[in-house]
């Protein structure tokens, strides 16, 4: 049996891979594991420097890695371009603060000598998504590998050619063999990989769905879980906010991977004194967008699919049907290729799919508020924690409403939500848990062990 891989903008067949059987993944992570006892003895400086070198090989190799994600899952090649360099900006960053992150910490107690050390748990088992096919693996892979574990990746069954490609990467730059690893998997086979013995904890991004179902798996055997699953970010625009920023930072915070992202901005919460001056600033600012062949220089490229399309089309035609206006797109273009337009609908209200689901295409749903309670009342009100933003000139008002108001695990003000580096990463509710890079990232699968000398 094959796993596809199908180019969204052409709907032709890339490549085929074989699937691991149950005797091939074994030995895989018998294999990991070896490597990672190995590896956790090398000592810290020495894993930095494997992480240098493949910072160096994304630089060097930043269009043709581009490329392959670009021709995998549609994603216009500039933006293709800067995931790659934004993987390698990650390696920076941990090659900057590891040392201060991983350092001992020592408590003062009276009597006794009294340490925390981190300790690598073992292999760790990634499970992640297409829509960020290199930055998604990356941001997990990177400080996992340096505090000592060893990496097992299942990536998403469309894009194994950029999974080949991210494990090139580790075996040209000359780490340890074996220390990083992809199975070729269906996402409905990975039970028994989780469940394997010698794999210590698994980090999933993907749907709710998954989520459970890899919570319940690993729970089962008390594996520990991280999990970024969907969101459905709100973006309130209140009436004393600079419209032009707002509209921009919205178009920015949806366009990018043809809305594809969980942190998207999803809903789009305008008080009703602006509200229709917004949608004629967004309307002939979308207008100028450009739709295309993904390889060009456009702002859209194909969906991943054309069942992701269909989905998203299903939504917003039941979201007209009960009474949400059209104001751009929502019709499938006669081309060849998974595209859908940037559509903007209009009048949405809780009950719409628009509103109350995870939208995963380019569709702008905007929701008029009649005051800033309600704005917060209706950002709120969706199963999903993931992102937020706030847009106001008041920025002491903003702050106070993104700390103390907005559920969700990050929340900007007057910008759209983006993951960095340097911040961890991650949500509530039905959005997951647990934090991904800076330095709460780094520590999610250590054995943080406490270290109690008595003096005598």
């Amino acid at each position: 049996m094959n796993l596809y891989s199908i180019n969204p903008a052409t709907n032709k067949l890339l490549n085929k891979y074989r699937i691991h059987s149950d005797k091939d993944i074994k030995s895989i992570i018998d294999l990991v594991m070896a490597s990672q006892k190995s590896w956790e003895k090398i000592d810290l400086i020495r894993r930095l420097d494997f992480i240098k070198k493949i910072s160096l090989y994304l630089k060097k190799n930043v269009k043709y890695l581009a490329k392959i994600i670009t021709s995998e899952m549609g994603k216009p090649i500039s933006q293709s371009i800067l995931e790659i360099e934004k993987c390698a900006i990650l390696c920076e960053y941990y090659l900057n603060n590891s040392l201060e992150i991983l350092s001992e910490v020592k408590y003062d107690i009276r009597g006794q000598k009294s340490i925390l050390i981190y300790q690598p748990l073992g292999v760790i088992l990634g499970i992640m998504p297409w829509n960020f096919p290199f930055w998604q693996v990356f941001r997990y892979v990177i400080p996992t590998l340096i505090v000592g574990n060893g990496v097992l990746l299942k990536h998403s069954s469309n894009v194994q050619g950029c999974a080949k490609a991210i494990e090139e990467c580790f075996i040209s730059t000359g780490f340890p063999n074996n220390i990083f690893r992809n199975i070729i998997l269906p996402g409905s086979s990975i039970h028994k990989v989780i469940k394997n013995p010698n794999v210590a904890a698994v980090t999933l991004t993907g749907s709710n769905t998954a989520g459970i179902s890899v919570a319940t798996s690993a729970g089962s055997v008390l594996k520990k879980t991280v999990l970024e699953l969907g969101g459905s970010d709100p973006y309130v625009i209140l009436s004393d906010a600079d419209i032009n920023n707002a509209v921009d930072s919205c178009i920015n915070g949806r366009i990018l991977n043809a809305g594809q992202s969980c942190i998207s901005a999803k809903r789009i919460i305008v008080m009703s004194d602006i509200y229709d001056d917004f949608i004629v600033l967004l309307e002939e600012k979308l207008l100028s967008k450009k739709m295309g062949d993904p390889l060009t220089d456009v702002d859209l490229g194909p969906m991943v699919s054309y069942e992701a399309r269909d989905e998203v089309h299903e939504q917003v035609l039941k979201s007209i049907k009960v009474g949400a206006k059209l104001i751009l797109g929502g019709k499938i273009p006669k081309i060849r290729g998974a595209y859908y337009p940037i559509t903007l609908l209009t009048n949405v209200v809780p009950g719409m799919p628009v509103f109350d689901e995870e939208i995963f295409g380019p569709v702008f749903s905007i929701i008029k508020s009649k005051d800033e309670e309600n704005s917060i009342n209706l950002a709120n009100l969706s199963e999903f924690g993931l992102g937020a933003s706030i847009f106001t000139k008041d920025l002491e008002k903003g702050e106070y409403i993104a700390k103390t108001k907005i559920s969700a695990g990050s929340c900007f003000v007057n910008d759209f939500v983006k993951s960095d580096p340097r911040l961890p990463f991650g949500g509530v509710k039905k959005s997951g848990y647990g934090r991904e890079l800076a330095s709460q990232g780094m520590l999610e699968f250590v054995n943080m062990k406490t270290i109690v000398v008595k003096n005598t």
